[in-house]
This record gives structure tokens, C-alpha cells and sequence, in this order.
């Protein structure tokens, strides 16, 4: 197909003087509308507007100036079909063989924190209508939405002097897919912000680019890549590319520091804390954080809600660890992690979002709200004879939003803010119980006097003999079981306090 008849229209104007200079050296007429045409004009490019066209001007502030019947027939008019040529040139209209558009920055609007009322005016209506027609009609009309599509458009039409239809073709799943990307962006943004009753909805759409490529995924067989806006959230300072594996250790990691508020240190191995712990400071807490599992800790995920000034990262050097994160290092902290060519060092810039949550199954989606719930103090109910002390009652709440997300059966040791063991993943509750025993004591923590959180209820009560066999002197947990009552009896017998939450956290 060649090239005679181009429209563009372009928000990212990216490149699109020199595009548009070759496709007329090439011999196609350029038309345009507004801030396009006056950059195309003010590059030496001899663009018509496309009122030339349309005899109609642009009106409404540019809310309508190509959704006309003859923009529309000159590119889905089929060019093999006898009598739709026929109509056009009755009509005394001409065929576009191109449609060079991209939209309005609605995303990043959004991100920007605008009022509604930009962020409705960034919701492009013509340019996605353009995109769509064109696309449908991709062997007659070339579609190009994005500037990255230019060099290949240019080489093609240099060599050959037209598109065929292999390159067509891939410009119309581009076009649909960007499309589709973007009323995706502008339904999640009008759920979100009208629909506040938080039940699911009918359709679940993400809204996400792939702005990363991973080197492969959990494992090096696997293809991998990262769709979404990374830098809305982080900002990586040194080291080298991150991977999946790092992408899913620093959302755990940062979702748990975002549960507290005073100086927190979290450390993260595939995906569960082998340390969490809070303190005077943020230094004192990872300090303290790392005193739970140091085994562990080695090639972990770091995650600070504190400044990292030069003794600190004096410290975080002394074992390896793949990732730290910090809302902010000082200039010698960086001289002294940056010694570490590999270590990924990134800013925390914006609290993660309690998006709608999504994995594959089944052949298809799963989604579910998220995890938010907030322990409040009326939701604890003590059910023993023995009442938990005011330091108990703290450590209980530490333990418990820890205990949250580390991976089901989940059970956490705790005092003082400081995780002391933790059981993971376990296919029995109580095996849970005496793995969190057995990396105390390989920490050399003492638990006598400490505080057990669990995820969800204990089926059977051998899981409070184990963990008072352990010297915790109080457990935390949601109740629900069909035995809690021997539970609370082996509490009693045992003399430790016992509280129910209601609220279960299974992470599977």
C-alpha cells in the first residue's frame, strides 16, 4: 500500500516533524489539526487543516474537529469494494492511507493529581475513535499510535516505496491494544473514584503498559515483564536491572513497612519477613530487624521508612543484600553503598495502592479486594481468664500485622516490636508453631515472655501447648474454630492470656 494521504494528529509530538517531513518528500499531503498543525507548520511542513477537509472548523474548545463523516469515510471506506469507492467519489471525497494519532495524556493527568475537571478534559474521544477505524481498515489505512513506530514505517517506505501487509497488521494490533490500554486507564479511574461501595464488579480490567523487561522471570526458562509505572512509586538510584524476583520481594516488603508509622525496619526473603522490628530510630530498628533471622537476611530485600545516613550504610554494608529502600540516603551514605556495584538501591516515593488484586487460574482471573482491614482495639476480644498486659496488648498488634503478611499457615513470635521467630507456609498450623521455635533459637532469641500472633484459628489446641511450651505469655489469633473452647481451656490450664481478632489474614 502506498502513502498519499496522511492525517496526524498527535498529543506526544515526539519526532513527528521529521516523520511527517519524509512521508511529504515521499509525496504524501499532510493534513492536521491544532497544536499539531501549528508544529508541522512551524517545521517547514506544508500540513493542510483538516477544516479543508471537513468545511467545517474545530469547535468546542477542540472537543470536536475530526469526528466528521468525511475524516471517517476516507478511512473506512474499503478500497476493494467497487461501491464504496463509488460513494466517495460521488461525494467528492478522498481515501486517508494513513492515520498518524496518539492521545491525550489521561494517565498521567490522573497521577498528576489535577482536579475532575481536567482529568475529564484529558479523556481523548476522536483520537481513539481515529485509532479504531483506521485499525479495522488496517489493509487500506496504516495506523501509527506511538512515536517508537516511526523508524520502522520510514525504513519500510524508503526501501520499497509502500507498507505490506505483514507491517499493516501489527500497526492494527498495536493501535486496538493502546485502545484498549486506555479506556482500561479511564474505567479503573471511574470506578475507583464513583463506585465507593466496594463490592466487585461485573468486569475487572488492569490498565498497564510493559515498561520493563525482566531478564527472565522466577526462574531463567521463563519470559517475564513489568507493566505498570514503576517510577510512580520508587526511583532506582545504583545497581543493576531489577528482576521479577526482586519486583514481587519489594512489594511485600514495602506493603508491610506501610502498616507502621514510627521508625520501622523490615527485611524480605522471597516474599516473607524473616524480619521486621521497630525502634527509636530507623537504624535501631533494622538493628533489631536483623537479630531475628541475620541466616536469612543474606541476599534479602531491606525496606526503611528513614533517612540512611552514613554510619547506617556503614552497617547495611556488612552482609550482602540484593535491595534497600529508603525514602531518602544522604550523599555519603551513597558513596559508601554504592561500593556494591550490583545492590539496587531505590527511593520510596508514594505509598503502594490497595488495588484490586489479580493472579491467573484456572484458565482465568481470580481478583479480590485487598488485605486493608485495620485491627482496631474493639475488635479484640479476650477469651481466657488471664487478662494480656498493656505491653502484651502492643506486642499482640505488632505480632499480628507481621503475622499478616508472612505466608499461610503463618505463625510470629514477637516483643518489645521485634519479630523473634517466625513459621511460614507450613501445610499444619502447628508445624508453623515449631519452625518460628526452632529460628529463635538458631538466633539465639529467647521467648519466654513474648507474644504469639497466628494468621487464622488453631484447629486444635496442641498449637497453645506448643507455643507455651515455647514461654510465650499470651497469643493473639482470629477464633472462629469449631474447637476454639479447648483452645481457651489449654490457655486457661497453661495460665497465658488469650485474644480473638475476627479477622482471618490467610496469604496463600
Amino acid at each position: 500500500m502506498k502513502v498519499k494521504r496522511v492525517l496526524i494528529s498527535v498529543t506526544d509530538k515526539t519526532g513527528v516533524v521529521e516523520f511527517a517531513g519524509f512521508l511529504e518528500k515521499s509525496g504524501a499531503e499532510i493534513f492536521s489539526t491544532g497544536g499539531t498543525l501549528k508544529a508541522l507548520q512551524a517545521g517547514e511542513i506544508r500540513a493542510k487543516s483538516i477544516s479543508e477537509v471537513t468545511d467545517f472548523p474545530e469547535i468546542l474548545d477542540g472537543r470536536v474537529k475530526t469526528l466528521h463523516p468525511a475524516i471517517f469515510a476516507g478511512i473506512l471506506a474499503r478500497r476493494d469494494v467497487k461501491d464504496h469507492m463509488a460513494q466517495l467519489e460521488k461525494m467528492k471525497l478522498s481515501t486517508f492511507d494513513m492515520v498518524v494519532v496518539n492521545l491525550y495524556r489521561f494517565e498521567e493527568t490522573v497521577a498528576s493529581g489535577a482536579p475532575l475537571d481536567e482529568i475529564v478534559e484529558n479523556i481523548d474521544i476522536g483520537g481513539p475513535s481515529l485509532i479504531r477505524a483506521a485499525a479495522k481498515n488496517y489493509e487500506g489505512c496504516a495506523v501509527v499510535v506511538d512515536p517508537s513506530q516511526y523508524p520502522e514505517i520510514t525504513s519500510e517506505l524508503g526501501k520499497t516505496g509502500e507498507l505490506n501487509t505483514a507491517i499493516l497488521s501489527k500497526l492494527a494490533a498495536a493501535a486496538f491494544e493502546k485502545v484498549a490500554l486506555y479506556d482500561a486507564a479511564i474505567s479503573k479511574f471511574f470506578s475507583e473514584r464513583f463506585v465507593q461501595d466496594g463490592a466487585m464488579r461485573g468486569s475487572v480490567m488492569y490498565a498497564g503498559s510493559k515498561s520493563m523487561d525482566m531478564r527472565y522471570g522466577e526462574n531463567p526458562h521463563q519470559q517475564a515483564g513489568y507493566y505498570g509505572d514503576f517510577s510512580r512509586y520508587f526511583e532506582k538510584l545504583h545497581g543493576k536491572e531489577l528482576s521479577y524476583n526482586n519486583l514481587v520481594d519489594i512489594d511485600a516488603a514495602q506493603r508491610l513497612l506501610q502498616e507502621f508509622k514510627g521508625p520501622t525496619a523490615v527485611i524480605i526473603k522471597h516474599t516473607n519477613p524473616c524480619g521486621a522490628a521497630v525502634g527509636a530510630s530507623v537504624q535501631e530498628a533494622y538493628t533489631r530487624a536483623l537479630k531475628t533471622d541475620s541466616k536469612s537476611a543474606f541476599g534479602g530485600i531491606v525496606a526503611l521508612n528513614g533517612k540512611v545516613d552514613a554510619a547506617f550504610a556503614a552497617q547495611l554494608n556488612e552482609i550482602f543484600l540484593e535491595v534497600i529502600i529508603a525514602p531518602e540516603f544522604s550523599g555519603e551514605a551513597m558513596e559508601v553503598l554504592k561500593k556494591k556495584k550490583d545492590r539496587r538501591l531505590l527511593i520510596s516515593k508514594a505509598p503502594l495502592p490497595n488495588d484490586i488484586q489479580m493472579r491467573t487460574s484456572c484458565g482465568g482471573v481470580l481478583a479480590q479486594t485487598a488485605d486493608d482491614v485495620v485491627l482496631n482495639e474493639s475488635d479484640l476480644k479476650v477469651v481466657t481468664k488471664k487478662k494480656p498486659t498493656e505491653s502484651e496488648l502492643a506486642d499482640m498488634k505488632f505480632a499480628y500485622i507481621v503475622c499478616k503478611h508472612v505466608k499461610s499457615n503463618a505463625v510470629v513470635f514477637a516483643a518489645k516490636g521485634m519479630t523473634l521467630g517466625s513459621g511460614a507456609g507450613q501445610m499444619s498450623r502447628v508445624d508453623s508453631v515449631k519452625l518460628a521455635r526452632m529460628k529463635a533459637a538458631e538466633a539465639g532469641l529467647d521467648l519466654h515472655g513474648s507474644v504469639a500472633a497466628s494468621d487464622a484459628f488453631f484447629p486444635f489446641s496442641d498449637n497453645v501447648e506448643e507455643i507455651a511450651k515455647a514461654g510465650a505469655t499470651a497469643i493473639i489469633q482470629p477464633g472462629g474454630s469449631v474447637r476454639d473452647a479447648e483452645s481457651i481451656e489449654a490457655a486457661d490450664r497453661l495460665g497465658i492470656s488469650m485474644v480473638f481478632t475476627g479477622i482471618r489474614h490467610f496469604k496463600h
